[in-house]
């Protein structure tokens, strides 16, 4: 029996409208809450009154603030420290340091759900 999606919501940064709602719509199907941002400065803006997201997955190149800036300012508030970002990026072979995954794209989606089953349950 697998364990139900955790209340926390799932923060999903990507410029690519239509990957957005790909994903949107398979974690909302699997019962997951998501909240779905432009690029990395909306998801900056819009982190203080969201509730704390169990997971980001986060696109590296974006306009306005780029996946790696993004991790920059994230790492740097205390509170979410301890909250996992996965690189969802064709660009970069390794995470880099702050971020705890690779899921390069294009992904296949039971990768993307056995991610989301790892740090979201």
């Amino acid at each position: 029996m697998t364990e139900p999606p955790s209340s926390r919501p799932i923060l999903v940064v990507d410029d690519d409208p239509d990957i957005r709602e790909a994903v949107r719509e398979v974690l909302e199907f699997d019962g997951h809450q998501v909240v779905l941002k432009a690029n990395g400065r909306e998801a900056l803006d819009a982190l203080p009154h969201l509730p704390e997201p169990c997971l980001v997955l986060l696109d590296m190149m974006m306009p306005v603030m780029d996946g790696a800036a993004f991790l920059q300012h994230f790492r740097r508030i205390p509170a979410y420290n301890t909250i996992p970002v996965i690189l969802c990026t064709a660009s970069i072979h390794a995470p880099p340091p702050g971020a705890q995954g690779l899921l390069g794209k294009p992904f296949e989606l039971d990768a993307l759900l056995a991610l989301i089953q790892e740090h979201c349950r």
